[in-house]
């Protein structure tokens, strides 16, 4: 079966009063790999099942093109299935196992012993085709498991979790496999994980969830560094998130040129808070909010404009349809403050960093990867810790501190360190992530 877009409108399921997943909007062009990323119970596997037709919809629908499909039962809607726990026959050999679904869909003999056969060496499970599941490997039976799913050539291939029952050397081992087998049979892949590292690694795009509500949806790059919450922070590796309180916060301004004109028109703005001392003209400050305003309002129409060109040619930063749900702030216009550079104390901290919401006052949540901290005399954001816990990660480090003020702070190093050991370290403003708490 061939198509161009897997589309979910609106997908809902509820358990009694229990909303399971809410309101999901995702498009998947043919040929994308999608992740759902997010911890138990956020609506992952529910929204997969619904996918597969496992579970009826209480809300919305889902499409391939413009067929609706959230009506069919699942041995209609063309879709392969892996399971977590590879669901295999017992009592049939691998290769019965592989062309079961061949045999209930009456495929003819000849046909299916050449598919069955693909199926298998695409795998690397030629050698154990006559071997029943008892005798092979965790690995191994999970190759099966992916065999049996690819060998219908089906439109879409539905995962969920599949390597979570396997040790770490056979994870990475099938994590490869996995991905090759996406890009050799072009598959179109849905895939369900609750590990950042195993989404990150195989995935076109995220799709981060939380309590059944969309959090975050966006390529790799963009869910790892420009978390759009700090739910998203710290399920991808932000560990240290303090409580703090902004002191002063500036809007870094806005410049249009115009090359028309005989020389460049420039409109600046800067905005800037002193919470902490309250010392400001009032007539400049009122003037200086005008212009932050007019220019915002500028830029927002620009950013509007983009969008609805962008919209209109079906175009998007990932080359693939971007349809889907995000809270407040994952996209459309930002407002001045936000991007600009804030400093934020408490608990004996003060850090200097970025503004990843509308935000000029009060408290806020900060968020830092352990990975991004510098040891060492010198630098930003320094910062005076003690040494609690070491784990031994190889060429590096795995550090649990303390601030004097006992607020735990974790970070990684080369430096060889200690239980006990004071360290002063420090962490770039750009590498500080300020979002509303």
């Amino acid at each position: 079966m061939t198509f161009e877009q897997l589309r979910l409108d609106g997908v809902s399921r509820s358990f009694g009063t229990a909303n399971a997943l809410q309101g999901l909007d995702l498009a998947i062009t043919r040929g994308e790999f999608v992740a759902l990323l997010g911890p138990s119970g956020c609506g992952k596997s529910t929204a997969l099942n619904c996918l597969a037709g496992l579970l009826p919809l209480t809300g919305g629908s889902i499409w391939l093109d413009d067929t609706r499909i959230d009506g069919r039962p699942p041995e209609q809607r063309g879709f392969g299935m892996v399971f977590q726990n590879y669901a295999l026959f017992p009592h049939l050999s691998v290769r019965a196992n592989v062309g079961f679904g061949l045999r209930m869909r009456k495929v003819a003999r000849a046909e299916a012993r050449r598919r069955v056969d693909e199926a298998l060496r695409l795998v690397q499970l030629t050698d154990h085709a006559a071997k029943f599941p008892a005798q092979l490997s965790g690995g191994q039976q999970q190759r099966v498991a992916i065999a049996r799913a690819v060998v219908l050539e089906p439109a879409v291939v539905l995962m969920d979790e599949p390597l979570s029952n396997l040790d770490a050397k056979l994870r990475l081992e099938m994590r490869m496999e996995i991905r090759r087998l996406h890009q050799t049979l072009g598959l179109t892949t849905v895939y369900v994980t609750h590990d950042q590292e195993e989404a990150l690694s195989l995935a076109d795009r995220l799709v981060v969830l939380r309590e059944g509500a969309v959090q975050q949806i966006g390529t790799p790059e963009e869910v790892y560094a420009q978390p759009v919450n700090s739910y998203v922070a710290s399920f991808m590796g932000y560990r240290n998130l303090l409580d703090l309180t902004i002191t002063s916060a500036t809007g870094l301004g806005t410049t249009n040129t115009d090359p028309g004109t005989a020389g460049d028109v420039t409109a600046t703005n800067s905005a800037t808070a002193a919470i902490a001392t309250g010392a400001a003209n009032t007539a400049n400050a009122t003037a200086t909010a005008a212009t932050a305003t007019a220019a915002t309002a500028t830029a927002a129409t620009a950013t509007a404009a983009t969008a609805t060109a962008a919209t209109a040619t079906g175009s998007s930063p990932s080359g693939s349809s971007a349809t889907g749900s995000s809270p407040a702030g994952a996209s459309g216009t930002r407002s001045s403050l936000a991007g600009s550079s804030v400093t934020v104390e408490g608990d004996g901290v003060r850090l200097t960093g970025t503004n990843r919401d509308d935000l000029s006052a009060g408290p806020v949540k900060v968020a830092i990867r352990p990975e991004d901290f510098v040891v060492g005399e010198g630098t930003e954001n320094a910062l005076d810790v003690t040494v609690e816990i070491v784990e031994y990660h190889g060429r590096e480090l795995s550090i649990s501190a303390r601030l004097a003020s006992g607020l735990p702070v974790y970070f990684r190093t080369d430096k060889r360190l200690a239980p006990g050991d004071p360290v002063k370290i420090g962490v770039p403003a750009e590498r500080v992530l300020v979002f509303a708490p």
